[in-house]
């Protein structure tokens, strides 16, 4: 599970929060009103303050990388630093394994980043994350670049993960994909974040 208590930083109010192993929650609220930052507090990525734990181990009590690779977080638009896509994926055998369940084939390992479209960019990095075998998965928009056939591709992967107890934090201006996925919802507008019924 994890645990968040007063989680704050720049442009976040102090907020409490716990996600169940295995549970979904969406993420709403107007663009610019803070859910991207959310996100990045709960991953390490940017300075905040608070006390956060996964299954009772205290974030300040491991190195950052550690914390970032068991609760990982997913950008709208995720870097690529190298200019093929295999070189981004450290077990190619595990990849071409895992990407035509995102109805990608093995292949795509060998392309150039430059040739990927929005959505083949989204559902490697997606790959590229759930490689890494996290406890949580911070999403910020994973499917807004696809179209309805892979995004049901994506939210079945999405289900397998839940089943075996990842859980997912998950932002999606999506109604439909929140009621297929997520228990519970939670609203953050002008940096203050509330729960709502999704």
């Amino acid at each position: 599970m994890l645990v968040i208590r007063g989680l704050t930083r720049a442009g976040l109010e102090p907020f409490d929060f716990d996600l169940a192993d295995g549970e979904c929650v969406s993420v709403r609220g107007p663009s610019g009103g803070g859910k991207t930052t959310l996100l990045r507090a709960i991953a390490d990525l940017d300075p905040s303050t608070g006390d956060l734990s996964l299954d009772g181990a205290a974030r300040e009590s491991m190195p950052a990388p550690q914390w970032r690779r068991a609760v990982c977080y997913l950008a709208a638009e995720s870097g690529w630093w190298e200019d093929g896509v295999g070189a981004h994926f450290p077990d190619p055998d595990a990849a071409c394994a895992l990407l035509p369940e995102f109805g990608l084939a093995g292949e795509a390992l060998e392309w150039p980043v430059s040739r990927l479209s929005t959505g083949e960019r989204q559902r490697l990095a997606l790959a590229r994350l759930i490689l890494i075998a996290p406890r949580v998965l911070l999403l910020d928009e994973p499917t807004s670049g696809l179209d309805p056939e892979t995004t049901e591709l994506v939210e079945k992967l999405l289900r397998d993960r839940l089943e075996n107890g990842v859980s997912i934090l998950m932002v999606t201006h999506d109604r439909d994909q929140e009621r297929r996925l997520a228990t519970r919802s939670l609203h953050v507008e002008n940096g203050r974040v509330s729960e709502e019924s999704p």
